[in-house]
């Protein structure tokens, strides 16, 4: 039977079919539905973990455990990651273990383009690619094959395009292999630097037995057609060639992209008369065609920057043309906002109005950089507002601590915010730090995470206490306001910013998109009262314009959180008559 599957419903599938027992991820995207599909399967345990460390430290012992793991991320989750990564490509695993790892060309939700393709080499493991749906669930099953015959894990490289595109796929049946002995064996797992020396002669002698698997692997498929032209690609390049250039070129389509083989592309090389190397982001399969003596055309044609597409290698190849299909050139740009009644609205509003330095970090809230709110300074990575924040005031002093804020999510507070709080409570800091406690995590899509008291899968479990963490953790001053209360709101941080200690504010009220939350009824317009002074405007809510010179309110979006209400000093926003 065939199915029409998303690239990362199609890893999910693969991971069913390859009999895996435990997948711990991170939600990131373009990752994030591996593990939500995967965790509708009744026969995969499926969790969300505080962060991709931790989800690959699960899959690591649930493989030394004898049972195969899977864990997902996006791409600068793989950098969370990388410590136990590197170290578990020494020691080997037990059963197979698989990281999918998503990388994001053009930067759709993502702070980098990071190429994840470097973490393989520096790691010393096999990548595979898929290039659709179907490779995306074979290449899962042939990485636990590839795993267990090479006692390594393998990374499986996604991206954008790759994860969330459909093609078909044909579904077997689950095969669940045996639950392998686990035997005690610190020489192999245990990474002391006397272990540690020989394990990393293994790992280059099966760095060369793996590049010798490449050159006859079935992951690696030539297709010959004209052989003027030879293009060398994996992932969705190659899919792009094949739309482009038709029968009018041959291919070697790369599955597997570390380790590359040597004489399958040369031998390809040999046949063709002009070779492209058509490759997203940085150019590894070029270095390594140039190291091997393969004379190839690649980033002086293509480039470096992006997400490519079919009219992009059109273009470089033949110059601007008329393509069987069109582009839309005159739609407007729309740039992601805030939703109606989000809770952060407020809380930037007020860090606008007090005309403080903002700390920022990943997730919905980033979007608080954006005007009207203008109301971020900076943004690193997950966690490094709190600590960046304390560094920042190590700079500039005393005077800086009662002028500047960190702000961060519930999800990534427990991500990685709770090591810079522990730090700033330690060396007697003095940073105020603004919790977004929103009920859930955000920015992925409505995934539970340590804080919300629900299972990856809804079941109810422990729930973290922020006031009791922050507590525990040395920080005396801990409160809680409700961001849609600008006054309430404003007051906390005015007084947190003064005190001579560190401090937490928890920002607390359920995203507006949850289903279980009630709103109100849409406010609306009294036109009569509204002089179009556009201080509504102020707050960035996408359910208020103007028109005509007077206020509107999408009574469609909005949700009367009320919010607005008290920015307009001539009552024009009320409550719909009951």
């Amino acid at each position: 039977m065939k199915e029409l599957l998303l690239g990362n419903d199609a890893v999910a599938r693969g991971l069913y079919e390859a009999g895996v027992a435990v997948v711990s991820s991170y939600p990131g995207t373009p990752s994030t539905e591996i593990t939500e599909c995967a965790a509708r399967y009744p026969e995969i345990y499926a969790e969300w973990a505080p962060n991709e460390k931790v989800a690959m430290e699960v899959a690591i012992g649930c493989a030394i455990g004898g049972r195969r793991s899977f864990c997902a991320m996006k791409h600068v989750g793989l950098n969370v990651a990388a410590d136990p990564l590197f170290t578990v490509s020494y020691a080997g695993i037990n059963a197979g273990m698989v990281v999918g790892v998503a990388d994001d060309p053009g930067m759709h939700s993502s702070q980098n383009e990071q190429d994840s393709r470097h973490y393989a080499a520096a790691a010393k493991v096999p990548m595979l690619e898929p290039a659709d749906s179907a490779d995306a669930c074979a290449f899962t099953k042939a990485a636990y094959a590839l795993s267990e015959q090479f006692d390594t894990p393998v990374l499986l490289r996604m991206s954008t395009r790759i994860s969330h595109s459909q093609s078909l796929v044909e579904l077997s049946e689950r095969e669940v292999p045996p639950v392998r002995e686990y035997v005690k064996n610190p020489a192999k797992y245990v990474m002391m630097p006397a272990f540690a020396k020989a394990k990393h002669v293994v790992v280059e002698e099966r760095t060369k037995k793996l590049t010798e698997f490449a050159e006859t692997s079935s992951l690696n498929q030539i297709f010959w057609n004209d052989t003027k032209i030879g293009v060398i690609a994996a992932g969705s390049t190659y899919q792009y060639a094949r739309e482009v250039l038709g029968d009018k070129a041959s291919y070697l389509k790369l599955g597997m992209v570390h380790p590359l083989p040597v004489r399958l592309i040369q031998d390809f090389a040999a046949k063709v008369e002009k070779l492209y190397v058509i490759e997203e982001l940085d150019d590894v399969i070029e270095t390594h065609c140039r190291k091997i003596g393969v004379q190839v055309i690649g980033k002086e044609l293509f480039p470096w920057t992006g997400e490519f597409s079919q009219k992009l290698i059109a273009e470089k190849l033949f110059g601007p043309q008329e393509l069987p299909y069109t582009y839309p050139e005159s739609i407007p740009g729309r740039p992601p906002v805030l939703c109606a009644g989000c809770p952060h609205r407020g809380l930037f509003y007020v860090l606008n109005q007090l005309k403080v330095t903002v700390s920022g970090d990943i997730g919905c809230y980033t979007l608080g950089a954006s005007a009207p709110l203008s109301a971020m300074d900076t943004t690193i990575c997950m966690g490094a507002s709190v600590s960046g924040l304390h560094g920042f005031n190590l700079a500039r002093g005393k005077e800086s601590a009662a002028r500047s804020v960190a702000v961060i999510g519930d999800s990534t507070f427990i991500h990685s915010g709770i090591t810079g709080l522990i730090n700033i409570a330690y060396n007697q800091g003095i940073s105020t730090v603004i919790i977004l406690d929103n009920s859930i995590t955000g920015m992925t899509g409505h995934q539970q995470n340590p804080t919300t008291g629900y299972t990856l899968k809804g079941d109810p479990t422990a729930k973290v206490s922020l006031e009791k963490l922050c507590a525990a953790v040395g920080i005396n001053r801990v409160r809680v306001v409700d961001p849609y209360n600008l006054t309430e709101t404003r007051q906390a941080i005015e007084e947190e910013l003064a005190a001579d200690e560190p401090s937490v504010v928890i920002s607390r009220r359920p995203c507006a998109l949850l289903k279980y939350v009630k709103h109100k009824a849409p406010l609306k317009i009294v036109t009569d009262n509204c002089r179009g002074c556009k201080a509504c405007l102020r707050l960035g809510c996408p359910a208020i314009s103007i028109s005509g010179g007077k206020a509107v309110i999408d009574a469609t979006q909005c949700v009367g959180c009320g919010v607005c209400t008290g920015l307009c000093k001539f009552q024009a926003i009320a409550a719909e008559e009951e």
